[in-house]
């Protein structure tokens, strides 16, 4: 009689046992998975200010680089700047687009300033005016695989 009424005892208390654990570990998990989703989504929103913060610095520079043989220094150390805080936040294929967006810049100071009517033909006919191309695209692949789970 006395072993059926520990028996008994002790599988309550085994089972608040269980209960609790398992309570515990589900709202540790929970805040663990909450943590870990702000901390992602605060690195996406990182980058995605770094990418668009690159592309306006960008787009600015080589619209100078093409009106002027006078390179804006401040502008380029900027964009050299982004570009270290993209290698420790970004895929190096996102880098490699970035850099290469500066080395088309620098190398258009060393071509004929172009006119207005240059410009304009350039933008009809859709060549040598979008520099930022692969790096957008790769800048977009890389904020939607760091987005999805």
């Amino acid at each position: 009689m006395h072993d059926a009424a520990y028996l008994s005892a002790l599988s309550a208390l085994a089972g608040s046992l269980v209960g609790g654990l398992t309570s515990g570990m589900t709202t540790w998990l929970s805040v663990r998975n909450q943590a870990r989703a702000g901390q992602l989504a605060h690195e996406l929103s990182l980058r995605d200010e770094l990418y668009k913060d690159f592309i306006v610095a960008a787009s600015k520079a080589y619209g100078d680089a093409m009106l002027s043989n006078e390179p804006q220094m401040q502008d380029l150390v900027a964009l050299y700047a982004m570009i270290s805080r993209m290698r420790v936040l970004s895929r190096a294929r996102t880098v490699a687009c970035a850099q290469k967006v500066i080395e088309e810049t620098v190398d258009t100071y060393f071509t004929p300033n172009k006119t207005i009517r240059e410009l304009r033909e350039l933008v009809k006919s859709g060549a040598g005016i979008d520099p930022l191309k692969d790096f957008s695209e790769a800048a977009r692949e890389e904020l939607r695989a760091f987005a999805s789970p």
